[in-house]
């Protein structure tokens, strides 16, 4: 059930909200319980068949930290961890090494053809959050039901934000309805949906038709033109932001519909000044997560110089892998992994960065590397770099009436949560809030229903 579908929009929302009202008004202690149950139905929705993995990985995750708690041994969690990166390894990689494991000769490799679970990576890494916190005696203990939920609220289970503990479980003890502020939240809410759903449908899925063709031409093995790699490069580029930020545009917009604030997943990231820059603005949340769970682990700035580039290096490169299981996605880590160190020796040598200078090879690096994230392999990235580099024919028709506005709005910006909570409450905004739903409604009953990217990771 995509959020930007006809069944999510005019039969889940209205229904879960209708419900949600009424056990908050009538019976709040039945509210937490109602939401997990809510959580999950949306889940199943997409396969009843991984229900049943995502209910065990919450119980038997819970009762791990339940037994801590009672035993204090730090094994247990040890343990715990080693078996959800083990599940996530045996959906998302299990071919993947098998691979590796095929270039020794005489080693059998066998595959196995399992679809991957939706948002399994993202529920794995919150596990990994709580469960960490735990070890280090930094978080509480919490019921089965509240910890369900925290690992299965709906706004973000399939692709974020990622979430930590602190930022969300105090809220679920709130009555959402009963603040003084609850109506302008609400309407909040309301707009975030809707700019979300606008970004989405209005901007990242028409980028798509420029994309999608030249970088399916690169994958058949044909010749990309110059005008055709830079289409298809940028447009790409804004299409991501505008389809990942605007799916957290929607999350947040939920979540603040049932009484709940999510954080932040990207501040302007294309006006970034630097690569450092950039990683504070995008995918925020699992930049965090990969600083504070993986980066320091590996020995952070603490330990050196050379000890601080290894981790650069390899959380990246890890953060890559993340995304897929593939060489390409290692490499697109990799390179800014690279990018990463480089700009370390330039602020420890001291020299200067220009502003404008700064922003622009920020923009370039960054467009550039979205071609190995892209590319379904390294013949394709390679034929679209050729074409970006001006080693194919200069080629004609290059699309940009789509790019242009996405450009402007993504570089200029600002938010869409900035922009929210700019405004002030009135009519006309609603009428134009309102407006805008009906005009992607139609849309969305036109035209192709993409799915969003991120919930292929």
């Amino acid at each position: 059930m995509l959020f930007n579908s006809f069944a999510f929009l005019l039969a889940f929302l209205p229904l879960a909200l209708c419900l949600h009202g009424l056990v908050e008004r009538f019976v709040p202690a039945w509210r937490l319980a109602l939401l997990l149950a809510l959580s999950l139905a949306f889940y199943a929705w997409w396969d009843w068949r991984f229900l049943p993995l995502l209910v065990v990985s919450i119980t038997l995750n819970w009762l791990i930290a339940e037994a801590f708690h009672r035993t204090r041994a730090g094994g247990l969690i040890t343990a715990a961890i080693i078996g959800n990166l083990a599940v996530l390894a045996l959906f998302k990689y299990f071919n993947f090494f098998a691979d590796l494991a095929a270039m020794i000769p005489g080693l059998p490799a066998p595959k196995l053809d399992l679809a991957l679970p939706l948002g399994i990576s993202f529920f794995t890494f919150h596990h990994v959050m709580y469960l960490t916190d735990l070890r280090r005696g930094q978080a509480p203990r919490f019921d089965l039901v509240r910890y369900g939920l925290y690992i299965a609220f709906f706004p973000q289970v399939l692709a974020g934000p990622l979430v930590r503990w602190r930022e969300i479980m105090h809220q679920f003890e709130e009555r959402p309805y009963r603040r003084t502020d609850a109506a302008e939240r609400f309407g909040r809410g309301l707009l975030l949906l809707t700019a979300g759903l606008a970004k989405k449908v209005l901007l990242g899925d028409p980028l798509a038709e420029y994309a999608n063709p030249v970088f399916a031409a690169a994958a058949a093995g044909k010749v990309v033109s110059v005008a055709e790699a830079w289409q298809g490069t940028l447009a790409f580029a804004f299409q991501i932001y505008f389809d990942f930020s605007g799916y957290t545009d929607m999350a947040l917009g939920l979540a603040l519909l049932f009484g709940i604030v999510l954080p932040q997943n990207f501040e302007v990231p294309y006006r970034a000044a630097s690569i450092q820059d950039f990683w504070r603005r995008w995918h925020m949340t699992l930049s965090r997560f990969l600083r504070d769970y993986l980066y320091i682990g590996l020995g952070g700035s603490k330990h050196g110089l050379p000890r601080q580039v290894w981790a650069l290096f390899a959380t990246m490169a890890l953060g890559g892998l993340w995304h897929g299981a593939g060489w390409t996605y290692v490499a697109w880590g990799a390179a800014h992994g690279l990018a990463l160190i480089v700009a370390l020796f330039w602020r420890r040598s001291g020299w200067p960065m220009p502003a404008i200078l700064g922003w622009f090879l920020t923009l370039l690096f960054v467009t550039l590397c979205w071609v190995l994230f892209r590319a379904p392999s390294f013949e394709a990235a390679l034929a679209i770099y050729k074409g970006l580099l001006g080693f194919a024919p200069l080629g004609t028709g290059f699309k940009w009436r789509a790019l242009l506005p996405a450009a402007a709005f993504a570089i200029i910006g600002p938010t869409a949560w900035a922009l929210v909570h700019r405004l002030p409450p009135s009519r006309w905004l609603a009428v134009m809030a309102a407006a805008l739903f009906v005009l992607i409604l139609f849309k969305i009953g036109e035209d192709a229903n993409y799915e969003f990217i991120y919930f292929q990771f």
